[in-house]
């Protein structure tokens, strides 16, 4: 099974010690703002434990996500075929992350290395992700990757109860838009970092 390496995360198999958490952040009514209501630990955990299943089966799914500067579990991120009771077919990107761990660009770090390996190593024509169309905090992450929005495809989700977070969005990348956002995203860091030396040598030299 592949594991994943980004500059500050391992998406890797689950361990028995990620039970707790990931039952916890599901027991968490913000995290699961968008995705049903909180579900009861014993079905957290075995969820948990199927997707690690199908890792060991496939090689690939919903990762395991831990910061490798201390070890910390925060969520997970991965990829897998739509649900069959979707009226669309074809793989999708996820992410769930603790609340402890938003804000910081994990999502955005973690869909990257997915992305790229269901681009480069599955060969995937696209990619898409889904989310509750008041789900604004998801949505900024699929821009990031590239990601764009068909009106067209917006529908209401099965799998959600009636309410406000049932009307859901689709959004899709292929392979050259999301190379060309990694590329712009390269680009303003770097462009970033120039900016920030050039500012601190001109305090040095007291111009």
């Amino acid at each position: 099974m592949a594991e994943l390496r980004t500059e500050r995360l391992l998406l890797r198999r689950w361990h028995e010690s990620d039970l707790a958490p990931w039952a916890a952040m599901n027991a968490d009514p913000l995290v699961r703002a968008y995705l049903g209501g909180v579900v009861p630990r014993a079905q957290a955990e075995a969820s948990a434990r199927r997707f690690d299943r199908e890792l060991e089966e496939r090689g690939w799914g919903w990762w395991a996500v831990e910061v490798r500067a201390t070890g910390e579990f925060i969520g997970f991120t991965g990829l897998d075929p739509v649900d069959e009771e979707m009226p669309f077919t074809g793989v999708e990107a996820g992410w769930r992350l603790a609340r402890a761990a938003w804000g910081r660009g994990y999502a955005t770090e973690a869909a990257v290395a997915v992305l790229d390996f269901g681009f480069r190593v599955l060969a995937l024509p696209e990619i898409l992700a889904v989310t509750a169309a008041t789900n604004r905090r998801s949505q900024r992450v699929m821009r990031k990757l590239g990601m764009t929005r068909d009106p067209a495809d917006d529908f209401d989700d099965p799998s959600m109860p009636p309410g406000p977070h049932r009307p859901g969005v689709v959004y899709r990348v292929k392979r050259s838009a999301f190379e060309a956002a990694r590329a712009a995203h390269a680009a303003r860091a770097a462009h970033a970092v120039r900016a920030t030396r050039a500012t601190r040598a001109t305090r040095a030299d007291g111009t």
